[in-house]
């Protein structure tokens, strides 16, 4: 072989470097599908909140705002539509007692927060394999570059003559693993930077309108169980009941 041919790894390679190619293989192809998806899901995201937020704060009746909060799609109308199941079902939510307006503040602040949870929780799927790829290929890639470069080695030894053209190409096939670790890793690195950092200006926007969910359920006359007011027959749904560890 007089010349550095990758497929050359494939057709004549041990199953060990072989492996080494086709997990790096497999890690790449992840990370990009998972980059393609999550950037799809962000900007819908993005603009799914923004629809969202524009009808709720525009809405000019209770029945308006509550058909909005039912209908509205994204995190932050998850977040609304279990605020307001939280304010229509609790229990002591006609009880205008200091105390009873106290316990009330204290369990709409515990299902806001509950819920915002699971939103960022969700925001972050798919970041554990990002940060996986970006930490661990480089060292399959060397891994790989070691293994190919003692086998060359061994191959070598038994040679009566060696030539440069016959250390050259084995060793320069196996030094390939380590750009392939690199290449798969770098992908991987920088798109979760990129969703971490979107992620963090996520959650300021999901800190910022639950404490404005907060203060209009708790204070509004077009929130549910308002005074002066009933509640509607059939509460809204919540979004999600499981718990927040869950989406971990």
């Amino acid at each position: 072989m007089n010349d550095l041919n990758i497929l050359y790894v494939f057709y004549h390679g041990d199953p060990v470097l072989i492996g080494v190619f086709l997990t790096l293989l497999v890690l790449s192809i992840a990370t990009w599908a998972i980059a393609a998806t999550k950037g799809i899901s962000l900007v819908e995201t993005r603009r799914a909140n923004r629809r969202f937020l524009q009808g709720f704060w525009n809405a000019g009746s209770p029945r308006a705002l509550r058909e909005v909060v039912s209908s509205g799609r994204g995190p932050v109308a998850e977040m609304a539509r279990d605020g307001w199941h939280a304010a229509e079902t609790y229990p002591g939510r006609h009880d205008l007692s200091p105390k009873g307006e106290q316990r009330l503040d204290d369990h709409m602040i515990r299902m806001i927060r509950q819920s915002m949870d699971r939103q960022q929780l969700r925001m972050q799927a798919g970041q554990t394999l990002l940060a996986s790829v970006g930490s661990l290929a480089p060292f399959i890639g060397l891994f790989g570059t070691v293994w190919g470069i003692h086998n060359a080695l061994i191959e070598l030894s038994i040679l009566e003559s060696v030539s440069m053209d016959l250390v050259a190409g084995p060793l320069g096939e196996a030094l390939v693993a380590t750009a392939a670790g690199l290449a798969a890793a770098i992908p991987a690195v920088a798109f979760y930077n990129v969703f971490n950092r979107f992620n963090r200006l996520m959650q300021q926007d999901f800190e910022a309108f639950a404490h404005d969910l907060h203060a209009f359920l708790m204070h509004s006359d077009h929130a549910p169980g308002a005074a002066g007011r009933q509640t509607d027959a059939n509460p809204l749904p919540a979004s999600d009941t499981r718990p927040a560890a869950e989406g971990a």
